[in-house]
């Protein structure tokens, strides 16, 4: 007698039956109201099975039924088929028709519904027109918000390949994370979050936990469903075509089962909502607290209308000065106050940096308001999935999956534009150089050289301080995914069995239109009309452009082979107090990275000014020089699992219905780190019937990944704020307090990255405890309810970061006002102006920062702590129908990271008044809703049918968080408003015979109030890390089942 006969004699005249099985979980339906709840022999039974045993009922059945389904069997916390111990952990589970209440129709809206994810860093336009981030149709994954690199995602029970393209983390150091968008949400039969320390279960890694995506399978017959959707009041237009077709063989041994997903949207551009439309978000804070406050306007000082400084003498056209005494200068609109110069039509020369304050502010960048910039990407994307088993005469099942996604995505950022690190000159020949030669090339007078100039005949060069090109970028990201794996699994000796091969790979091509240094040079020596003119405001035609602009690629690929074998037995042998379970297995799995950046970037192409002769290791105009990485490792693992029960209910002990105890541990053997081993405990009392008191402790451990310690010294550029020259401008009296330092004095910095050879891995332990209670006393008429809490703490050590430049220059703020400097902090000589602005201030005379330098350490402890709390209300059938309503929500109580030496200077500085107390210290300390992180989520799915009809609805909530980029004078930060999201839709499954036979169709409303997401001091106006800008979102679906 086979499991599934087996089961069949179980179930019969229990008023039971199959309504799934996915081959790792059967859920039953009670065909009649049950008087009393099923005895665990039955569910563990029904568990251990491994093959399905009915078809899934088609939609229209299943609405006619509407049956009681008990809850799923989950197996994600456990090895052990059929073990107690899946209950011990906690375990968030959403169902199909939760998934299909969110409106989510990509893995990045299906995640942010869980409120124990945490921000998503990696995101469709993330980085801007930066080539150093993870773009395209890409989300993050991120439990408890630990970091992209603590949550492990899998598909069908196995992991999956990680996404091959890295980014800077908010530790400032290269990550890699699993992709959302790659999940077929269409195709889902359920999400199983593991909200616990994995390790010893799934691999040292799974840290914060696991995420599983159980796919639709063993399918006989099938649906195709067309999906529309309208943003409204925008351009957002989407389109979904999901088909889910199987077949059994005429013995039932065979399925083969095919998932097909095609998306296509239009995504969300800066023109499509009024509130989107400028990055000037001061109309945001009127009537605020904030009101007026110079960090309110995001625009870019990096615009058309650039900054510039002439190589020579001061230059004057008569009396009158056009630079100052270093040779700055700008050019402005002829409508400005202060122009020296007139260079063009409209167009002036002023001395000195342009100011970014009053009617300058003109000056500043807003590209977003001229043209449709991405917020987010247009996408096509095709997933397919294809599954197989067969069943032969010994027992041994064969099984394999085979999955192919692909996507394509556009998007369109800001023009490229300068950085600190690699500067540019243009010529004395130059046509349109104001301080060019008298006389061009073939003898005639230059048009364009100022009259009256104190400069040589034959001109002088001119560099370029802070530019941005008039075009926009566009960016164009190509995202493979294919997956292979076959396996065998049998029931022998009273285990059941199973191995497998896997094979994954990811490919991203990452292309955009950039800027060859040394062509756009050439363009600047040009002595003809057809120069580039950078002194006019951006006045130039895209031919022009064309000559020295191309197509930057980055590919970056990621690959994993693994094999694994693992056994488990429910009833290893029986002591006291029941059946022993056991579960062991050893994986094997290799890992490789291969990150290639574009020729330009990696030092294949290097750039010379032909002017100063001087040399630079990247060609690419705007972007730090990145060589390419390549790295692989093996990691083999054994790991045990034991089930003990400890109390049974036939002992009779008051208030122990049951005691049982998870012990399991994991070796793993990394090729590049050595071995570890870590541990796992669970304890579950069972006091009465219906309530379950639950209790873990693990151990964690995280390899640097491969990036991290195959990359060697990387530079990168990020706008910083150098505050020793606000300080210096405060006590002269130009500036009225630090808090008003507002874009003049932010630049492009340049960070120089080291590697560190003495890098440890990150550890971590994990504990949690917590209460089911499932009320026996409330009568079946009324339903059944589950309430959870559970509390959980992380404490992590050695996470990898840096000090960071930011923290860099506030550390050679704090010093020189004290008559030292950060040694860290390289600056050029100062200047004339230098000096002049320094004059009576007290202060060292300070230079441009020319480059911060850093290395990846091992930074201090952190410790998280939360709760978790979990509702569930399931009504029996009655006459106006059944309800399903499920809440679940979790609260940060705790943070915290300890800040390292250097670190706490700098607080203690503050806290003295040495540093001023609007500037903001970031990388440790207090974390709860430090610009995310906020202290409360929760997310709840209400479902109502009746006879062919269905509505649905779900809700989420996000609390309060501080922003410290954005404070008031006291050090005050802005805080961003909670918000409460609301999406429902309306299901009618048509009854008919003929044509409309197993046709349903869904009309929904995501964001059904049409709110905008809270007010964040960023360029969009919102924080795309915790919230989506998409309007009120209107679809209309067609199925078919068949």
């Amino acid at each position: 007698m086979d499991a599934r006969q087996a089961l069949a004699q179980l179930l019969a005249g229990t008023g039971l039956s199959v309504a799934s099985d996915d081959g790792r979980t059967i859920t039953l339906r009670a065909d009649r109201p049950l008087l009393a709840s099923l005895g665990g022999s039955a569910l563990l039974a029904a568990q251990s099975a491994a093959t399905t045993v009915a078809p899934e009922p088609a939609p229209q059945d299943a609405a006619r039924s509407a049956p009681v389904t008990l809850d799923s069997v989950t197996v994600v916390g456990t090895q052990i088929k059929g073990a107690k111990s899946a209950a011990l952990l906690p375990v968030a589970t959403l169902q199909a028709e939760q998934i299909e209440a969110t409106g989510a129709v990509s893995g990045d809206e299906l995640y942010r519904s869980i409120p124990q994810m945490g921000d998503v860093s990696f995101s469709g336009t993330n980085g801007g027109n930066s080539s150093n981030y993870a773009r395209g149709d890409i989300a993050s994954v991120n439990l408890r918000g630990l970091g992209v690199g603590n949550t492990l995602l899998l598909i069908n029970g196995r992991r999956t390949v990680v996404h091959p393209t890295s980014q800077a983390d908010g530790n400032l150091v290269p990550v890699l994370t699993y992709n959302a968008n790659t999940v077929p949400v269409a195709n889902l039969r359920r999400v199983e979050v593991l909200l616990d320390g994995a390790a010893a279960i799934y691999g040292t890694d799974a840290v914060a936990g696991v995420v599983n995506n159980v796919l639709r399978d063993d399918v006989d017959g099938g649906t195709i469903s067309v999906q529309r959707g309208i943003g409204e009041g925008t351009n957002l237009r989407d389109i979904g075509i999901n088909g889910l077709v199987g077949k059994n063989s005429q013995d039932l041994r065979s399925n083969v089962t095919l998932a097909f997903n095609y998306y296509a949207t239009t995504g969300l551009n800066s023109l499509d909502q009024d509130w989107t439309r400028s990055s000037d978000r001061a109309p945001d804070f009127v009537g605020t607290a904030f009101e007026g406050l110079s960090g309110t306007d995001n625009r870019n000082s990096n615009s058309p209308w650039g900054n510039f400084t002439a190589i020579g003498p001061r230059v004057r056209q008569g009396s009158t000065f056009l630079t100052t005494a270093a040779g700055a200068f700008h050019v402005q609109p002829l409508t400005n106050e202060g122009c020296n110069a007139t260079v063009g039509e409209g167009v002036c020369v002023q001395s000195g940096s342009k100011a970014t304050a009053g009617a300058d502010r003109n000056l500043l960048d807003n590209q977003q308001a001229q043209f449709p910039l991405s917020i987010t990407p247009d996408v096509h994307r095709v997933n397919l999935f294809l599954t197989g088993k067969h069943d032969f005469d010994n027992g041994i099942t064969a099984f394999g999956e085979a999955g192919w996604y692909q996507s394509k995505a556009r998007s369109l950022q800001s023009g490229v534009n300068t950085i600190a690190a690699l500067p540019m000159t243009v010529a004395a020949s130059n046509y349109w150089n104001p301080f060019g030669a008298t006389t061009l090339p073939d003898g005639s007078a230059n048009p364009n050289r100022l009259a009256n100039l104190n400069v040589a005949a034959g001109g002088i060069p001119v560099s370029i301080s802070s530019y941005r090109f008039e075009r926009p970028t566009q960016i164009d990201v190509k995202n493979t995914q294919v997956r292979a794996l076959g396996g065998l699994r049998g029931f022998h000796f009273g285990f059941d069995w199973e191995t497998a091969a896997l094979y994954s790979k990811a490919k991203v091509v990452d292309t955009q239109d950039a800027v060859s240094m040394t062509l756009f040079q050439q363009a600047l020596t040009d002595a003809t009309s057809a120069a580039y003119n950078p002194f006019c405001g951006g006045c130039n035609d895209y031919g022009k452009l064309d000559r020295f602009f191309y197509k930057a690629t980055r590919s970056s690929e990621t690959e994993l082979y693994l094999w694994d074998l693992k056994a488990s037995r429910p009833d290893l042998f029986r002591t006291w107090a029941g059946d022993v379970g056991m579960a062991t297995g050893l994986e094997v799995r290799r890992e490789t990275q291969r990150d290639d950046r574009d020729a330009r970037v990696d030092g294949s192409i290097t750039y010379t000014d032909s002017i100063t002769g001087v040399s630079y290791p990247s060609d690419m105009y705007g972007v730090s020089p990145t060589p390419d990485t390549e790295g692989s490792r093996t990691v083999a693992g054994l790991f045990a699992e034991f089930s003990v029960p400890l109390v049974s209910r036939e002992m009779s002990i008051p208030l122990v219905r049951a005691l049982d105890l998870q012990v399991a541990g994991r070796a793993e053997h990394y090729s590049d780190f050595g071995s570890v081993t870590k541990p796992k405990l669970a304890l579950g009392w069972t006091v009465i019937d219906g309530l379950t008191v639950r209790a873990s402790w693990a151990k964690g451990f995280r390899a640097p990944n491969l990036e991290q310690v195959n990359a060697t010294v990387v530079s990168r550029s990020n706008t910083r704020t150098d505050y020793i020259q606000c300080e210096a401008d405060v006590r002269s009296g130009a500036l009225a307090s630090i808090n008003a330092c507002g874009s003049t004095y932010r630049s492009s910095t340049t960070a120089r990255r080291s590697g560190n050879p003495d890098l440890k891995p990150e550890t971590s332990t994990n504990t949690s405890a917590g209460i089911v209670f499932q009320p026996q006393f409330i009568p079946e008429d009324f339903g059944r309810f589950t309430f959870a809490v559970d509390y959980y703490k992380y404490e992590q050590e050695g996470i990898i970061g840096l000090f960071g430049e930011g923290n860099g220059l506030i550390l050679d703020y704090l010093l020189r006002q004290q008559g030292s400097s950060n040694p860290n902090v390289v600056r050029a000589a100062p200047t004339a102006d230098d000096i002049a602005r320094f004059a009576g201030t007290g202060l060292d005379a300070a230079g441009k920062v020319l480059y911060v330098t850093d290395q990846y350490v091992n930074m201090q402890p952190q410790t998280v702590r939360g709760v978790d709390y979990s509702v569930a209300w399931s009504s029996p059938d009655t006459r106006i129908g059944r309800f399903d309503v499920g809440i679940n929500g979790t609260r940060l109580i705790e943070f915290y990271r300890d800040r390292s030496p250097a670190l706490q200077a700098l607080e203690d500085a503050k806290a003295t008044g040495l540093v001023d107390p609007s500037i903001a210290i970031t990388g440790g300390g207090d974390l709860i809703g430090d610009g995310g992180n906020p202290q409360w989520k929760w997310s709840g799915t209400l479902t109502w049918r009746y006879q062919n009809l269905s509505i649905g609805a779900s809700a989420r909530y996000a609390s309060s968080y501080h922003e410290t980029s954005l404070t008031l004078a006291d050090g005050t930060p802005w805080t961003v408003k909670s918000q409460t999201l609301a999406n429902a839709y309306v299901k009618y499954d048509f009854n008919r015979e003929g044509l409309f036979n197993g046709v349903s169709v869904k009309l929904g409303a995501n964001n059904i109030a049409d709110k905008r997401p809270p007010v964040s001091d960023d360029s969009y106006g919102y924080s795309s890390a915790v919230y989506q800008a998409y309007p009120r979102y209107w679809y209309a679906s067609v199925t078919k089942a068949f």
